[in-house]
């Protein structure tokens, strides 16, 4: 009922200020590119040796690059459920990824109002293009819950070559490499909405596994490449392993940036560069030996004789909050409003681009719906606020192979991670002198180890409460 009255008055327009409604061509569009699993460390921006990632650059010089943005969960859907709405997982009831077919009834609520929603009621055109995974049901399809315009898939899978997608509600095999398949497909809605203000989703797959096939092009630099990695002493590494999957990995993070500058160019070719707000990152970061492990929140061991399985956690499984797994790779251009080349380095979350993108829209929020983020236009514009809170926090219950109730509280020097549901695997690392997180405190007793725990432990049971974790915590 809420939901239907809200788009009722906004079709009205009452949200929608004056001078917007009345100049709505002035309004800026907005293109939203979001990765699959691009590690913050996977990019040319942020000095990695081998990364071949010039339209990223591109958009860190001719915008900005945040350098401390995260994501509420280090998995897929529940991030994506946290971008859509500023709300955390636990209150959507996403906790982990949505595992395809019948035994799996998940999705977000098309109830929830979101960001896109609000756009659309402003009057932007609106379109999705690639990877949704909050739900493949009917009832939970993106075009019921603010998209005018689909065109990709509904789970969390897929091929890099020749995928099934959906469009035009009929879902077909795609011939060709699905990066390039899904730009066409965003290049070919830029061109027909082109008039008036749009809003254009564009989710890649890659850089999920399956790495390859790539274009020729962008595998060339990675074939024969003996790629420098993070940590090759590590105890039974798998050496040879992590740098086949290293060249892999980053050649499909080029696949992603070369498409990004087919849509760059496009915007350029159609005169629209201007007046495009160009948002990059990814839903989760990603681990690439790092720590011992590869993938994400729910990561693996990449070692030759990984650690033998734990209650709740089978062999070879290293569910974690790393800051790799967390930290996302971000860039906003924002022609006329961001400085070109601006380094931010406040903190900021996926949570935040709800109230951001609102702001940026010229709409308002939505009256009765709870908004956890915040707007980052001051950040954006090289001013935040004296008091902005850089601290973070973060969740993951892991369900799938795992079962885990981690919950993360990070301040600039300090991050503890309590697992609720085995409090054996708790965590504590000084992100100044340990930034690599390689030694666990939890058990020290030096005077600001013990302060430490103790006031982070109490601003996780904090924010649990806040959001109505009913997650049970031990004392």
């Amino acid at each position: 009922m809420m939901k239907t009255f809200w788009i009722g008055i906004c079709a009205l327009g009452f949200l929608l200020p004056a001078a917007a409604a009345s100049a709505a061509d002035m309004r800026p569009n907005i293109l939203f590119l979001l990765a699959d699993d691009q590690a913050p460390w996977a990019l040319g921006a942020a000095g990695h040796r081998h990364a071949k990632t010039p339209s990223m650059d591109r958009l860190a010089r001719e915008g900005a690059y945040l350098v401390n943005a995260f994501t509420t969960t280090p998995v897929c859907s529940p991030s994506r459920a946290s971008l859509m709405t500023s709300r955390y997982g636990t209150e959507l009831g996403i906790t982990d990824w949505i595992r395809p077919g019948p035994e799996d009834n998940l999705g977000l609520d098309p109830k929830t109002v979101t960001w896109p929603e609000v756009l659309q009621a402003a009057g932007y055109k609106t379109g999705l293009v690639g990877k949704w995974h909050l739900g493949d049901k009917p009832q939970f399809h993106p075009q019921k819950t603010g998209f005018d315009y689909f065109m990709g898939f509904l789970g969390g899978g897929n091929s890099p070559v020749n995928p099934k997608l959906e469009k035009d509600g009929e879902t077909r095999k795609f011939e060709g490499l699905t990066p390039d398949i899904l730009t066409d497909h965003a290049i070919e809605f830029i061109r027909t909405n082109k008039a008036d203000p749009f809003l254009l989703c564009v989710h890649y797959r890659a850089p999920h596994a399956r790495w390859l096939p790539v274009a020729d092009a962008d595998w060339e630099p990675f074939e024969e490449l003996n790629p420098t990695i993070p940590n090759p002493d590590y105890p039974k590494l798998d050496v040879e392993r992590v740098k086949k999957m290293t060249r892999e990995y980053l050649a499909s993070v080029a696949s992603v940036d070369r498409n990004v500058g087919r849509i760059l160019q496009t915007l350029d070719e159609e005169k629209l560069a201007d007046k495009t707000v160009v948002i990059y990152t990814s839903d989760h970061g990603y681990n690439m030996g790092h720590n011992g492990i590869w993938h994400k929140g729910n990561g693996h061991w990449v070692l030759t004789e990984p650690p033998a399985a734990e209650p709740n956690i089978p062999k070879g499984q290293r569910p974690n909050m790393y800051d790799n797994s967390i930290r996302v790779p971000t860039l906003v251009r924002w022609p006329g409003v961001v400085k070109p080349g601006l380094v931010v380095e406040s903190t900021v979350g996926n949570l935040d681009w709800y109230p951001t993108l609102v702001a940026i829209a010229g709409a308002q929020l939505p009256p009765g719906e709870k908004i956890r983020g915040r707007d980052i236009g001051s950040v954006l514009r090289g001013s935040p606020p004296a008091d902005w809170e850089n601290d973070s926090y973060a969740e993951y219950s892991t369900h799938h192979q795992s079962h885990t109730h981690m919950r993360m509280y990070r301040t600039a020097q300090w991050k503890l991670i309590r697992d609720f549901l085995n409090p054996d695997r708790d965590e504590l690392y000084d992100l100044v002198d340990d930034p690599a997180e390689q030694k666990n405190l939890i058990h020290s007793d030096l005077p600001e180890v013990t302060q430490a725990i103790s006031e982070l432990d109490a601003k996780i049971r904090q924010k649990m409460d806040q959001i109505g974790d009913k997650t049970k915590r031990p004392e």
